[in-house]
């Protein structure tokens, strides 16, 4: 085996992830030249380009794809034997990368500090993104999403119990614009829109009306595609905003929003970390759940 080509091969599979030689660069710590010239050596022992670049983009080539295929899994496998090695002996360490919703970051922070304390040899990287994704195919370790969206192929583990999707509303808000007492109410009220990322469809309001359950397509002056701004917005007493409870708990304990019409909320099965099977021994990500599990439930 060619020594130097096996150094830089972690460099390749970066590149091919990040698609860019200064995003791979930023990753790894390293100078875009330093990016340039590992790849450059590895193309010049291969004699084959593995990358197509422009001006604009970087892209694998077939041959590129055909060594980042078979590399990946192996570089893989042998970082997962050395972090197992590694917790045998007391350590924990390595890069963990999560693929979170905007909405599951003030969940997590509590978490992401006490791994933090518990073991420093783990950096923990959240990658917020609500769109779904391919968690293998993009280099995660493991993704945060709420039950129903998870892949059956995947291994998931509960963080959070169940919990409610909720109207809340400022005070001043409600002064100003009166309390909605039912759901027909609310065609007359500022009702902060979320645009998805998948799909670019205005997310509908998922209610409780009586024995049924029924859809709301909120509408009002402001549409927004990032959960957390909605609660911001609440809180300047925009209009009414439909968001998780945990996210507005302590809002709602300080008196800071208003729950609306609470007889509508929708019960939502909570949010899961899922990873694939092969991931599930990774010290590592172990380490994670363990600390996620212990923290969010003295939170509960």
């Amino acid at each position: 085996m060619d020594r130097d080509l096996l150094i830089h091969l972690p460099v390749i599979l970066t590149v091919a992830r990040r698609a860019g030689f200064a995003a791979a660069a930023s990753e790894l710590g390293m100078s875009p030249s330093a990016v340039s010239h590992a790849v450059r050596l590895v193309e010049e022992r291969l004699g084959v380009p593995l990358f197509a670049r422009t001006t604009r983009s970087v892209a694998l080539t077939e041959a590129g794809r055909a060594l980042v295929e078979a590399a990946a899994p192996a570089l893989r496998d042998i970082g997962e034997r050395v972090e197992r090695i590694r917790a045998a002996k007391g350590r924990v360490g390595g890069l963990l990368r999560l693929n979170v919703p905007n909405a599951a970051l003030p969940i997590l922070t509590p978490v992401v500090g006490a791994m933090a304390k518990r073991f420093p040899g783990v950096t923990v990287e959240i990658y917020a993104d609500d769109a779904i994704v391919d968690i293998v195919a993009a280099g995660f370790d493991a993704g945060a999403r709420l039950g129903e969206m998870i892949a059956e192929d995947m291994v998931a583990t509960r963080l959070t119990p169940p919990f409610a999707a909720i109207i809340v509303a400022s005070p001043a808000y409600l002064a100003a614009r009166g309390r909605p007492k039912g759901i027909a109410d609310l065609k007359d009220h500022n009702c902060i829109a979320y645009r998805m990322i998948t799909g670019g469809g205005l997310y509908r309001w998922e209610l409780v009306d009586g024995e049924r359950e029924v859809t709301v397509e909120g509408a009002g002056s402001t549409i927004v595609n990032h959960t957390l701004y909605a609660r911001d917005l609440a809180l300047a007493g925009v209009g009414l905003a439909y968001l998780f409870e945990p996210l507005v708990r302590a809002d709602i304990a300080a008196g800071r929003l208003t729950q609306v019409l609470p007889e509508t909320a929708q019960e939502e099965p909570g949010l899961f970390l899922y990873y694939p099977k092969r991931a599930a021994l990774a010290p590592k990500l172990r380490a994670f759940i363990d600390t996620a599990r212990e923290i969010l439930r003295e939170r509960e």
